[in-house]
């Protein structure tokens, strides 16, 4: 990965334009356009491999009158960067159908929710939804333990034996905290709690919580490269302030969308990078304490940093677009709101196709007393143990799984165990463990049966 290449010199471009044929420079001004032929806001080491638009001699030419109209429209921030100009953005028209939609999709009550809504159905999927973000979160900064044991730890409950599944286990209670304080406001105080969660036991403990000092050389690298130097550490208290502000709508900024709003607090504490680690984590966090408080609830159930893991470069880039283009931070915007989109999309996928899983589990016992003796938990469990014969459940994995008390989950396991014949109990100490048998499809039958 490397640094995009910085674009040309407008001021120089059109000086020059000026001075040979002013009137050929204001015929390319009226035919200035912030987005390329597609729609598309593009960087410029994208625009100079593009087909030249009729009336452009040259890719430089098309960049400048392309930045005119940009500046003409950008909104500043107040914010400002480490070269003292202001952070600012494009309101493009593809930002205001893509906030349409989520407006729709993410905030209000809708039928593709419904699974949601239902008690039974939402506990299921938002730990699901919660475990997910934790280990992509995690691993987008370096956690190296596989998806499947992360899951089978946070499930279990179990103690991290390693650097990588603390991590993982601090970013599944950062979320869980963040979701609890929706009505706090932004301030320095909660950023470093939120800080404390997340680095709790994989950083020095001076470290944990507190800011990086002028002995801490913090760099942000990709491929053994320098790809950011982040603000000074004397600017962090001060620009952290500043931050809280913007998110507490304390100063004077005009209206911006909620959704924008929660992009940018993402961008600029990112852009402070005011820890030794962890910075990332702490981001996407605030981006959901964000979404969370201005009303945006199904962000509970979608993980950003899945796509985001699955696109590093295009996440990294969004940034240092950013940073070399005169603090123009749309690309960042332009990106995160197509993630957000995705992982909304992707959900709506996920629970179609978990509902209609569980309405083929439905149909095996649809001849049976079983149809309405069993619930949605113990359902999706057999549907995991139909699929995984040998499969072992615990009273625990089962609890942190459905978020259900003790007692529920092992009710819900005797029943399945005891009452109904569909699972093996094997006592373990002083409590049991329960297997998927290799026969569980005759089990059923033979319920069928009944």
């Amino acid at each position: 990965m490397k640094i995009p290449e910085t674009p040309p010199d407008v001021s120089k471009i059109l000086e020059v334009l000026r001075e040979k044929n002013p009137s050929v420079l204001l015929q390319m001004v009226e035919k200035a356009a912030p987005l390329d032929p597609k729609g598309r806001y593009l960087p410029w080491d994208k625009v100079k491999y593009l087909p030249l638009p009729d009336d452009f001699k040259n890719h430089e030419l098309w960049w400048a009158v392309m930045k005119i109209a940009r500046k003409s429209a950008y909104r500043k921030l107040g914010i400002e960067g480490i070269n003292r100009v202001s952070l600012r953005y494009v309101l493009i028209d593809s930002f205001s159908e893509i906030l349409h939609y989520l407006d729709q999709f993410a905030s209000g009550h809708i039928v593709i929710e419904q699974p949601i809504l239902n008690p039974q159905l939402k506990n299921y999927h938002l730990i699901n939804a919660l475990i997910e973000e934790s280990i992509t979160s995690s691993q987008l900064e370096g956690a190296t333990t596989t998806r499947d044991i992360a899951k089978k730890m946070l499930k279990e409950g179990r103690s991290p034996r390693n650097k990588s599944e603390r991590m993982i286990l601090n970013n599944y209670e950062a979320i869980n905290f963040i979701r609890t304080k929706t009505t706090e406001i932004l301030s320095p105080e909660f950023i470093r709690e939120i800080h404390s969660i997340i680095s709790k036991e994989t950083l020095d403990k001076e470290k944990v919580g507190n800011y990086r000092d002028e002995t801490d050389d913090i760099h942000v690298t990709a491929d053994s490269q320098i790809i950011f130097t982040p603000p000074a550490s004397n600017e962090i208290e001060g620009r952290l302030k500043e931050l809280c502000d913007f998110a507490n709508a304390s100063i004077n900024q005009g209206f911006i969308h909620p959704v924008v709003k929660a992009i940018i607090l993402h961008f600029v504490f990112a852009y402070i990078h005011p820890f030794v680690d962890g910075n990332g984590r702490t981001a996407r966090a605030l981006f959901y304490w964000m979404m969370l408080k201005k009303g945006y609830w199904l962000t509970e159930f979608i993980s950003i940093s899945r796509i985001l893991k699955n696109a590093p470069a295009k996440y990294s880039y969004s940034f240092l677009y950013a940073e070399t283009d005169e603090n123009d931070i749309t690309y960042f915007i332009d990106y995160q709101l197509h993630v957000v989109k995705q992982a909304i999309d992707e959900l709506k996928k996920y629970l179609k196709r978990k509902m209609d899983e569980v309405a083929s589990t439905e149909k095996l016992f649809q001849k049976t007393k079983l149809a309405r003796r069993l619930n949605f938990r113990q359902l999706t469990l057999l549907k995991s143990a139909l699929k995984n014969p040998g499969s072992t459940y615990t009273i625990q994995e089962y609890k942190n799984t459905h978020n259900v008390v003790y007692q529920t989950a092992r009710k819900d396991l005797l029943e399945l165990s005891d009452t109904h014949h569909l699972l093996e109990k094997i006592k373990r100490g002083k409590g049991f463990f329960f297997i998927a048998p290799s026969d569980l499809s005759m089990r059923i039958g033979e319920a069928n049966e009944q």
